[in-house]
Order: structure tokens, then sequence, then C-alpha cells
């Protein structure tokens, strides 16, 4: 056996996927030839620091984000095209600098529903529930999830989030809008919060649709 047929069968040497002759072959090999020998001690010894790296933890979120990509995905297919727009002029109103500016697309908007309003059939009224059948309404928190794992348990001071619900009222994404210096420290319990956290869809036209919404978290600290 030459060098070229014994450092081909370093790795399957190593990792016991070779026949009794060829093993016999490598063995005889490196006991004649240095050069082979020192590159197989560097394979072994890449192998062990390898092994002793160990297998890599998932990250903790991992859970929310698989569950934010399904559900991403799925809101693209079924959601409404006049949803779809709305949530792009709104997404687009937020990235407005000037104040000004806003206050004009703010203006205009204001005018643009006051029609809506007011094209809609008088026939249109009020659910049982006494929530108001007009052309859009924002979700509403329904309920923070078991206890110890609801809206409530963040310790944090003023943090504000903007949820993205989806029309089952599901949290499918979210962004800080404000909170301390350490918000990265509270995402994991952040992430468990959210998942647990219902809400009553928003509506449009009187069906539900998605929306979004804006959570406050707060600490109270008495001193006396």
């Amino acid at each position: 056996m030459n060098c070229t047929q014994a450092k081909a069968l370093f790795s399957p040497y190593l990792d016991g996927a070779v026949s009794g002759k060829q093993m016999r072959a490598v063995r005889e090999h490196l006991g004649n030839c240095s050069e082979c020998t020192h590159e197989y001690t560097l394979l072994t010894h890449s192998q062990r620091l390898l092994g002793m790296v160990g297998r890599k933890q998932a990250p903790a979120d991992l859970a929310l984000r698989l569950r934010v990509a399904i559900s991403q995905e799925a809101a693209a297919v079924r959601r409404p095209y006049l949803a779809g727009v709305w949530m792009r002029l709104q997404n687009a109103l937020d990235a407005v600098i000037v104040p000004a500016a806003v206050g004009v697309v703010a203006a205009i908007l204001v005018f643009g529903l006051l029609l809506g309003f007011l094209a809609l059939p008088s026939q249109l009224q009020a659910s049982s529930e006494d929530v108001p059948l007009g052309f859009y309404t924002p979700p509403r928190l329904q309920s923070s999830g078991p206890a110890g794992m609801g809206v409530g348990s963040i310790n944090a001071d003023s943090l504000v989030v903007e949820a993205y619900v989806d029309a089952q009222g599901r949290v499918e994404d979210y962004r800080i809008l404000s909170g301390p210096k350490d918000s990265e420290k509270i995402l994991p319990e952040l992430n468990r919060t959210l998942i647990f956290t219902t809400f009553r869809p928003a509506t449009q036209l009187g069906r539900p649709t998605s929306g979004r919404a804006v959570l406050t978290f707060s600490k109270i600290n008495v001193r006396g």
C-alpha cells in the first residue's frame, strides 16, 4: 500500500469503516512511513477537538421563531387584499420622520375613513357584544395565558411592544417600540408571554382580519 492509498483510508480507518485486510494494511504502512504517521496523528487530534465541542443547544426562542415564520407564510396566503394594503400603509406612516408630513397624511386618512363610514349601508349595526361594525376595529386583549406567564409577569421598566395579531387572535410577530437598555435580557420571557397571549381579532367590515396592538409593560416601585 502506497501513501496515496493509505491517506484515502485514514477517515474510514478512524470510524472503523474498513475491512480487516485494509485495517492491517494501513497499520503496517503507518509503522513504516513517518510522513503518513504525522498526518494521521493530526487527524486524530482534530477528531478529539471536535468531540470536545459537543452538540450546540437550540435557541430558547426557536419555537416562537418557527411559529412566527409559519404564521407569516399562512397570513400572506389568506390575508385579504385590503388588509395587506392597510398594513403596508401603516408601516409606511411609521417610517415618516418629518412631523408636518405625518400630520398631512394623518388628516388625509381621517378624511378618507370618514367618507368610508358615511358610505356604509344604513343597515350595518353593532354586534351582540357591542363591538362597532365599522370599517376597521383594532384587536383587543382577550387572554394573557396561564398564571405566571401572562402580560403582567414581565418585570420590565416602561417596555412598549407592538404586536402583529393574525385573524385568529394570535401573535404572529412583534417589535419593541421602546424599553430599557437591557431589553435583550427579557426577550426569552417576552417570547414565552406572547405565545400564550390571545386577542379578540381586528375586524374589517365585520369580518376578522389581521391587525396591530400596542402592549405596555411596567414595574411599579414603592419607596417609603
